[in-house]
């Protein structure tokens, strides 16, 4: 191992160490006659690493080897499989440093936001290492006939288990979706983004070194119609993270094998301040909420909707916040707001923007890239009077860009909420949380956070997560995240009485037993 990962005599600290980065290739399933890729740092455009490419036939082996591993893994006791997750919580704490200085320069976000991600990693791995026991365990139900019929529900592992990751958050995504798998008894093969891949195979050696076998975890390189696609034909259950257009393929392919797939996909996530909300603190919460990773978050805010008692007063301090965010390419902590990851990011951002402009929108703040700083680099911008006709309405923007919009109260907030086919996230900030409560539970939304951005949602990892109408399928976290991974077997055992006509009773005598037996049955409560 090394005590670090940044080469800095290469790039003045923007590259990866070119020991680091053989280390870590060779645990990329691919042939020794690979074709390569390269991969560059958001930063400064540089070349980052070179990467082997994974063909259909790499998956193949990859899923082999890890349905090899994974028979012996099932075998184990759910304490044995947890083991290792507790462990894993103390091995990325202890290599943060290293961890952050990947994503920062493989994702180009800001300090702060990787260090969302190592947290992250850490509870979810505790979490389901602690939990995962109660979640499997054997459960005994109501039979058909009480005391005579006798149901145990058992979980057994699903086999080997696909996960495709974003590269908007490359560690939680690559590891976390992983961790519930693996402690349910699957193999897992991962295929994390390309530009972000070693962040995903620095974190498979530490899963080696916290005890998973040798052979479990598998990581594939490659794009999503070729790589991705041999993944989803090859595996036992898919989880996917990406957006909704790519979402729908892989569960259409999926779905013609009769595999389940569970995806977290795109949103337009929208934040309501109430007329009695704290200014202040929602004016914080906000900035957090819309430039949170560079706005590069599924589950950010680019809708702001303002109680128009308040909307002035909340802009004055919004808008005072906004702009002092510090933009900035440094491995530290120094930047409040970080690069947007590619070109095609920054062009789908800009060309929003302009499209808003165009259609009669007005830049309260930010609005133009920012060369200046780095190539990809955008300004955090709020846009207000962004009207239906342009493009960043409806559609998801995915960078540092809100719209704020007035609303007349609660029912008008929540009527503009619900708008278009996403329902990810929202954020409601009120002085009464059960006013929030209320509100909440009236959006179409699979979190909602009363005076918070997103953080409260997506770190109480023992509640579910995930998304409603095109925003996804299933859910990750809590029970929902570990049973997903597992078949279910109901295994009934009948005592004295079976289900057949008894011997020396008619049917007509059977029928009237049983009838009055099942009016009793509701009578006495039973369920």
């Amino acid at each position: 191992m090394t005590d670090t990962v940044v080469d800095a005599e290469a790039g003045g600290r923007y590259a990866v160490d070119p020991a680091v980065v053989r280390r870590l290739v060779r645990r990329v399933v691919a042939g020794p006659r690979a074709a390569t890729t390269t991969t560059y740092a958001p930063f400064t455009g540089a070349p980052l690493a070179e990467l082997p490419v994974s063909t259909p036939d790499d998956v193949v082996v990859a899923v082999d080897a890890a349905r090899a591993a994974q028979r012996a893994w099932g075998r184990r006791s759910v304490a044995e499989r947890a083991r290792p997750l507790l462990d894993l919580h103390d091995l990325v704490l202890d290599a943060q440093e290293e961890l952050l200085d990947l994503i920062q320069l493989e994702n180009g976000k800001a300090r702060l936001y990787a260090l969302e991600e190592v947290f992250d990693v850490a509870v979810v791995a505790r979490h389901y290492g602690r939990r995962a026991a109660s979640y499997l365990r054997p459960r005994r139900r109501m039979g058909a006939l009480p005391l005579l019929s006798q149901p145990v529900e058992l979980h057994h592992p699903k086999g080997v288990v696909g996960v495709i990751a974003p590269w908007n958050y490359p560690l939680t995504l690559a590891v976390s979706d992983a961790l519930p798998a693996l402690v349910a008894g699957n193999g897992v093969v991962l295929k994390p983004d390309t530009q972000t891949a070693l962040t995903a195979l620095r974190v498979l050696e530490l899963l080696t070194e916290a005890g998973v076998p040798e052979g479990l975890v598998q990581v594939v390189v490659g794009d999503g119609p070729t790589v991705g696609s041999a993944l989803v034909d090859a595996t036992d259950y898919v989880s996917f993270t990406g957006s909704t257009r790519t979402g729908r393929q892989v569960a259409e392919r999926a779905g013609r094998r009769l595999v389940g797939a569970s995806m977290e996909l795109g949103g337009k996530n929208a934040l309501y301040v109430a007329d009695d909300a704290d200014l202040d603190r929602a004016a914080e919460g906000a900035v957090r909420a819309c430039f949170a990773s560079t706005g590069q978050l599924c589950i950010g805010i680019e809708r702001v909707l303002l109680h128009r008692d308040v909307a002035d007063a909340f802009l004055d301090r919004f808008l005072a916040r906004v702009r002092a965010l510090r933009l900035g390419a440094q491995l530290d902590f120094s930047a409040d707001v970080g690069s947007l990851t590619s070109r095609r990011q920054l062009d789908v951002v800009t060309r929003h923007v302009e499209d808003a402009v165009a259609h009669g929108a007005r830049v309260l703040a930010g609005g133009r890239p920012r060369p200046d700083v780095g190539p990809l680099f955008y300004e955090p911008t709020v846009l207000d009077g962004v009207p239906p006709a342009a493009a960043c309405y409806s559609q998801e923007t995915f960078g540092p860009v809100a719209c704020v919009y007035r609303v007349s109260g609660d029912d008008e907030a929540v009527a503009r909420a619900n708008e278009g086919d996403y329902g990810l996230n929202a954020s409601i900030w009120t002085r009464d949380v059960a006013r929030g409560r209320r509100i909440a539970a009236r959006i179409v939304a699979g979190t909602v956070n009363v005076n918070e951005a997103y953080g409260a949602a997506w770190g109480s990892v023992a509640a579910p997560m995930g998304g409603m109408r095109a925003s996804g399928l299933g859910r990750r976290h809590g029970a929902e995240g570990i049973l997903r991974y597992t078949e279910s077997q109901n295994v009934t055992a009948q005592h004295l009485l079976g289900f057949g006509v008894p011997p020396g009773m008619s049917t007509e005598q059977f029928a009237h037993v049983m009838t009055t037996s099942l009016r009793l049955m509701k009578r006495l409560g039973v369920r």
